[in-house]
């Protein structure tokens, strides 16, 4: 069988924040809020190579208003919201599948592993959400950057 992917939606944002239950859990300033999903045959091979990239991505602007910096010439800060439904199936029916996500004793250790290997990569502050929470999240987009990743297609 194919290996699917472990998939990210980046967004720049000027702040970004993650409420549970009503109440403040994480928040953020200029950074980059970052939805994770992982997918049930992914490994820590997958999150080493997006959290490289992540780390040296360069979609900050610089004097020119050229995304030219990274988020370390920025001194932004990561958020990292896991979202399992980044690998909803659509292909039958109205209703999403989610069957490609991994189980979350597969998936926390490896969420777990993504959140310090992006702190290792970057040496910046890694906030996060909580995984397997109903969380509200609510950001300021900044541009709008909105950019998708994956650990298999690595475009």
């Amino acid at each position: 069988k194919q290996r699917i992917l472990m998939r990210v939606v980046v967004q720049r944002v000027n702040k970004a924040a993650v409420h549970i239950n009503k109440r403040l859990h994480s928040q953020i300033g200029r950074g980059m809020l970052i939805f994770l999903g992982i997918e049930v045959a992914d490994l820590q091979e997958d999150a080493d190579w997006l959290c490289s990239k992540l780390s040296k991505m360069r979609i900050f602007a610089d004097a020119d208003g050229v995304m030219n910096r990274t988020l370390q010439e920025e001194m932004g800060e990561y958020l990292v919201v896991s979202q399992f439904t980044l690998h909803a199936s659509t292909k039958k029916g109205n209703r999403p599948s989610y069957i490609k996500s991994a189980r979350p004793e597969s998936a926390i250790p490896l969420y777990e592993y993504f959140l310090k290997k992006l702190w290792m990569d970057s040496n910046r502050p890694v906030k996060a959400g909580e995984f397997g929470a109903n969380m509200q999240v609510s950001l300021e987009n900044d541009g709008p950057v909105t950019i998708l990743m994956d650990s298999k297609e690595k475009e």
